[in-house]
Formats: C-alpha cells, sequence, structure tokens
C-alpha cells in the first residue's frame, strides 16, 4: 500500500513528542513501523546523554512523587530512539500524575513506535477521556489508524476533527495536509471536506 509515501512526510514531525511544546526535534522517519511501507532512509536517533540520563534518573529515585524529571527522561529516551524506555518512564510519570494528557499521548506514540498500534490508540482514548478536544491526540491517531492500522477513511474522520476543535492551530495545517493529499492519492478514502480545506 502507498500511502506512507504518498504523505508520511507530510505528517512524520506530528507523531513525535511534540506534545510538550519544547521544541525538541522529531525522532527520524526510519524509526517510525511506517518506514516499512516505502518512506525511505533517514538518519538515526541521536545517542542518549547517558551522563544526563543517569543524572536525571537519581533525581527520580531521590522523588518518587517527581513526574516532571520522569516524563523528561521519557522525551530524553525518546528522543533517543529508545522506546521502551521511554514509554517505562512515561508510564511512571502517569502513576504519580494521571491526568497529564501530554504524557499519555507521548506514551501512546511511544508504544506506536513499539509496533503496537492497538495499544497506542488504547492509550490515545485516554487521553482523550482526559482532554476531549486535545488536537495533538487526534492528529496521532490519524496517523496510527493511517499508518499502523491502514484504515484510511478513519484517519480521515479524526483529522476532520482536527480541523473542527482547533481550525487555526498548527495540527489542524497538518491535519489538512493529511487529508488533501488523502484525497488526492485514495479518493475511497472518502475524506470529507471540511471548513478551510
Amino acid at each position: 500500500m502507498g500511502v506512507a509515501g504518498v504523505f508520511f512526510g507530510v505528517l512524520v514531525g506530528w507523531i513525535i513528542g511534540t506534545q510538550q511544546g519544547s521544541g525538541r526535534p522529531p525522532v527520524p522517519a526510519a524509526a517510525a513501523p511506517a518506514q516499512a511501507s516505502g518512506a525511505g532512509a533517514t538518519p538515526q536517533a541521536p545517542p542518549l546523554d547517558e551522563s544526563r540520563a543517569s543524572a536525571m534518573k537519581m533525581t527520580a529515585q531521590q522523588n518518587p512523587s517527581d513526574a516532571v524529571t520522569r516524563v523528561q527522561l521519557g522525551n530524553m529516551y525518546f528522543d533517543a530512539g529508545r522506546f521502551q524506555e521511554s514509554a517505562d518512564w512515561y508510564e511512571q510519570a502517569l502513576k504519580i500524575h494521571p491526568k497529564d494528557v501530554n504524557a499519555s499521548t507521548d506514551l501512546g506514540i511511544a508504544y506506536y513506535y513499539m509496533n503496537q498500534a492497538d495499544r497506542a490508540l488504547a492509550q490515545f482514548d485516554k487521553s482523550l477521556a482526559i482532554q476531549p478536544d486535545h488536537a495533538k491526540t487526534l492528529l496521532n491517531i490519524g496517523i496510527v489508524r493511517a499508518f499502523g492500522k491502514q484504515d484510511l477513511k478513519g484517519a480521515a474522520e479524526v483529522w476532520q476533527k482536527v480541523l473542527d476543535v482547533a481550525p487555526s492551530s498548527e495540527e489542524a495545517r497538518a491535519a489538512r495536509q493529511g487529508l488533501d493529499s488523502m484525497r488526492s492519492a485514495h479518493p475511497e478514502a472518502g475524506a470529507p471536506k471540511g471548513p478551510g480545506s
């Protein structure tokens, strides 16, 4: 299926942990499960700064209620392409602060990168239970549906929802590009035209 080659590049930056708005660089597309669909090779993820990670782990161990440091560790491991360790830290953070929608969504993204699309979607459902209109969660649901589940119609529906709940956002811009590309390459997906399309 050529779906990844058509518009993977448009959205790859959005499935990365942009949730915190921290400006972290995206993990290269080579790490993504959709790579097998023909996205093309890109550079490897940067190595983990082991000394910084070690210091942060010590801080986390000394402060059992410190969710922020655990999220930061999750981000570091994610950026290094070490998704299982990333997920472990996000899970720990969510045990402390279960209503952190950004950590929840980042955890779902880590699951996706571990080739666990169903688990990612289940985690995104938890994010939406916290904040039903969370545009970044909705955008990522569409990405996982398109690339992880090959559910183009489902992806189109959720991307349309991004346009409805946050029409002026960067997420809406990415969703609009994904919808436009999908309409061009796969009109049978039935992507509806929405406001601003």
